[in-house]
Parts: C-alpha cells; structure tokens; sequence
C-alpha cells in the first residue's frame, strides 16, 4: 500500500512553501500569458471561466468565453437567458451539464444574494456545479482571500516542489497541500490572486503535465526538491491505469 508519506519517505510537509511566494509572483507577472478572463477578474467572470475551462482546453475556450460574456456580460443576464439562449452559446464544448448548472447558479445568486457572489467557502460550496477547486479560485482570484485552488496541475507543481511521491489521486494528500499552501498567500488581495494563478500558469507550462519539465526556466529551480534530487521527471506518482 502506499504510504502518506510517499514513495521516497519524503513529506510536502518538510518543505517550506512559502519560499515560493515571491519568485513564483514575480515570475508571474512578468510571463503571464494573455487570456481574456484574467480581465477584470470578478467572481462572475472567474466562475465563468473556471466551469468553462473544465474539460476544455485553454486556447479552445478562449472564443466560447468571448462570445458567452459579449453575450451574457453579468449573472442577472445569465439568469434571465432562456435555456435555448444558452445551450446555443455552449454549443460545441460538450459536457452540457455544466450549462445547466452554470443557469442555476446564476438564478440562485441572483434570488438569494441580490445578484452578488458570496465569498465565504460553505455559501459557495453549495452552488450547484461548483467544487472545491472551484472555490478556491473564486476566492482568491476574484476576492482576493488566501484560498489554494489544488487542481492537478497545482498538485502536480508541489508534489515536484517537496520531492513528496504520495499518489496524486490521494484525497488526503490534496488537503494537505491546501492546508501548506494557505500560509504562503501574500498579504494583499492583489497577491492572493497572483499567487493562485501563477502556481496555475507554471503547472500548465514550465511544469506541465505529460512531459518533461522545464526546469531550466522555472522560477523555483533553486529550491526545488525534485529538481535537486533529479526525480521531477518521476513526480506526480500517479496509480496504474485499469485495464479496460
């Protein structure tokens, strides 16, 4: 069985991640890719963008995010759309669920909360459709609170960061790296917001999934465990895939 603490006996508990604060932030702003949700990052726009971006790549919901907010530019209209409206701006990103959910909400924060986002975890927990990475990103990109967002590519980033070779499926482990990274959150709204999209950015390109890294361009090489120890390469630890 695996052990919580890994493969190699290492913890993500034993690293510092608040050493990666300032070079990840810094590093961030100067890299940062454009993309037309990081515009004015309200929570309707964010929660928008987070839904969309669910089983869909970046570059390919760039257009429907576009065409969705020219559409739909604030929740009162989203909640005010026919079904019909909506699914014809969704057409082509599969997954319609999301859709529906994306409308009840909608209505929900338009009846219950005088069309405002609420900020507080369980109030937004409990909107249909939205998870717990979602959450996350809301809170810290939209309302600027020190709130991880722990998606694979995040998990994947710490798991590298710490040398921890627990099983990237590991629900237990993603609490833990949650509960690491909410000191490391800057002080300001501003930085909160940062530091949740750059640890974003740099597990969706420098840090990406399914290749190789890019360590000779990553701002956290310096104290990177993985990269000391040679073992980036075999991190995350991910369980066998089933025989179909």
């Amino acid at each position: 069985m695996q052990k919580e603490n890994g493969q190699n006996g290492r913890r993500a508990e034993d690293f510092d991640f608040c050493a990666i604060t300032a070079p990840l932030t810094a590093w961030f702003n100067r890299v940062k890719r454009d993309l037309p949700w990081r515009e004015n990052p309200t929570p309707y726009r964010v929660w928008v963008s987070e839904i969309m971006l669910q089983q869909t790549r970046v570059e390919a919901a760039k257009d429907y995010y576009l065409r969705f907010l020219n559409a739909l530019p604030a929740v009162e209209d989203l909640a005010a759309c026919d079904e019909e409206t909506l699914m014809k701006l969704w057409e082509g990103l599969g997954y319609y669920s999301r859709a529906r959910n994306l409308h009840k909400t909608a209505k929900i924060v338009c009846e219950e909360y005088g069309g405002a986002f609420p900020s507080d975890e369980k109030s937004l927990r409990a909107l249909p459709g939205i998870g717990d990475y979602t959450v996350g990103a809301i809170r810290s990109i939209a309302f600027g609170l020190p709130s991880p967002a722990v998606d694979g590519n995040v998990l994947r980033v710490c798991s590298r960061l710490s040398a921890d070779g627990t099983e990237i499926s590991d629900e237990n482990f993603k609490a833990r790296l949650k509960a690491l990274l909410a000191p490391a959150y800057p002080e300001t709204a501003k930085g909160c917001s940062d530091f949740t999209q750059a640890l974003m950015e740099l597990g969706a390109t420098v840090c990406g999934p399914n290749r190789k890294p890019e360590c000779g361009s990553c701002p956290c090489r310096k104290i990177c465990l993985g990269y000391q120890h040679g073992t980036a390469e075999t991190l995350p630890v991910k369980s066998p895939k089933r025989e179909r």
